[in-house]
């Protein structure tokens, strides 16, 4: 599979802090296997941001989403409440004890979003943001040669 091809991976995670885990660690993998190591570091951030807050912030199920187009990297977290995310404005004062994980989401992807969902009767929300290859992420690198 070349880097330019697109694939998509799902990872359906109970409510629990121990997720948030699981998830970056599957992300790693995925990104590394697919050689965009130079995402990484920051994809992990960022799905670690949206997992968390999936978790902390509801009481049902969760699910991380990657996908890739061939030249952006999409990142997003299903939770079963509707509301909007907390968090998507300002950002926290130094002192708080949360609040500061949409905020870290805007600041390093390149554009984030969310939709509320409700088709085939399911319920919730969807967050989600993106990383592009080029040029605000120059370190990634291709196992195509």
């Amino acid at each position: 599979m070349s880097e330019s091809e697109s694939w998509e991976y799902s990872l359906h995670i109970p409510n629990d802090p121990r997720a948030v885990t699981v998830c970056r660690r599957t992300l790693r993998l995925v990104l590394t296997v697919h050689g965009l190591i130079g995402l990484v570091d920051v994809a992990e951030l960022l799905a670690a941001e949206l997992v968390g807050n999936a978790v902390l912030h509801t009481e049902g199920p969760a699910a991380l989403r990657v996908c890739w187009s061939g030249r952006v990297l999409r990142i997003g977290a299903w939770d079963a409440d509707p509301e909007p995310p907390r968090g998507g404005g300002e950002m926290a004062h130094a002192e708080d004890e949360g609040g500061r994980g949409l905020a870290l989401v805007r600041a390093c992807s390149d554009l984030w979003g969310w939709q509320p969902l409700s088709r085939s009767g399911d319920r919730g929300k969807y967050v989600w943001c993106e990383l592009g290859t080029a040029p605000s992420h120059p370190g990634v690198t291709s196992r195509a040669s």
